[in-house]
């Protein structure tokens, strides 16, 4: 393993310190426990509060800011934040109007976020993200896994929020805008946790993984290497399906989301964009917003993920709407 590290078990600690010394405009780092927050305190809004393991970047402390998150709680690397990570967070940044939870539908998580929910004092509710439509249920999972939608959920939420909306409009938001987004993940190599010191997984030169999950979980299928355009083909048939299965028509506007997972030059995410708009147009689906880029990412895997929204005035007034955060910054 080579990686740019002191000491493994310091990985961590002074990697969150260097994001918060970089943007110390937007968030102030918090100890003992850990969480981050935005440097100037919302007031009068629904907090909005996301977190999970670390190894994501920059999900989810690249969206503290405005139009964002108030706070995010970063576990260990692919490790569910603690409880008292989360309950500190929430009471933070709590102006009075309730605390909005925004989860990815991983076992951990899903448990940790639900005893720190239980112990406030206060009006909360919480958003699932469950987009990836590869697999029903991992090892990590009890149904469908929350991926890089999770971006579109956080932004589109963090929107309202700001405009004064209450809990019950910000989660009713939430809720739709993951029920019509679908994911999937194709990975060319493993991932390398600091911890572990080798590959996460074993895939030969000439494989891929069909549907892997951010932590490298196992995906549909393990396969041959092919073309983009072939392995493009296979995840928007995925996605146009899943929409179908969920009684949702894909023949409406779309925002199509080209995520890598950290080690894929953009050049090769341009080219599956690329690839992604000529099938979507085949299918009569017209791509009104993109993203292209590292924005849910799984430590140092090779590989990319699709993710498809579909589009209605409300979403994309949300995703248009001004935000300012480290990873994110348009209109403002």
């Amino acid at each position: 393993m080579k990686k740019f590290i002191n000491q493994v078990d310091q990985v961590l600690v002074e990697s969150l310190s260097g994001f918060a010394n970089a943007h110390h405009d937007l968030v102030t780092l918090h100890v003992d426990p850990t969480y981050l927050t935005r440097r100037e305190k919302a007031v009068n809004k629904v907090a909005i509060v996301s977190g999970g393991g670390s190894g994501h970047e920059p999900l989810h402390a690249g969206y503290i800011g405005y139009g964002m998150l108030d706070a995010a709680c970063p576990g260990q690397v692919f490790t569910s934040p603690t409880p008292d990570q989360i309950l500190e967070a929430a009471e933070a940044v709590h102006t009075d109007q309730g605390v909005l939870f925004i989860v990815k539908n991983y076992a951990g998580d899903v448990m940790n976020f639900e005893m720190a929910a239980e112990m406030l004092p206060f009006q909360h509710a919480t958003v699932l993200t469950s987009d990836d439509c590869a697999v029903v249920n991992s090892t990590y999972t009890t149904g469908r896994r929350g991926v890089a939608g999770t971006l579109i959920v956080e932004k589109c939420v963090g929107s309202l929020a700001e405009t004064g909306a209450d809990l019950a409009a910000c989660k009713a938001l939430g809720d739709k805008v993951n029920q019509q987004t679908s994911s999937i993940g194709v990975a060319l190599t493993s991932c390398t946790v600091p911890a572990a010191g080798r590959a996460t997984f074993d895939i030969a030169d000439i494989e891929l993984e069909m549907g892997v999950g951010i932590h490298g979980e196992p995906g549909r299928r393990r396969e041959q290497m092919r073309e983009a355009d072939a392995i493009v083909h296979d995840c928007i048939q995925a996605i146009l399906a899943d929409f179908a299965t969920k009684g949702l028509t894909h023949r409406q506007d779309v925002l199509l989301l080209i995520n890598g997972f950290g080690a894929t030059p953009l050049m090769e995410l341009y080219l599956l964009y690329h690839s992604a708009a000529k099938l979507l147009a085949a299918h009569g689906v017209r791509i009104e917003r993109s993203l292209v880029g590292n924005y849910t990412t799984a430590l140092d895997m090779a590989g990319a993920s699709i993710t498809v929204c579909l589009l209605d005035d409300e979403i994309k007034q949300h995703w248009d709407s001004p935000v300012h955060t480290a990873a994110l910054r348009w209109g403002r």
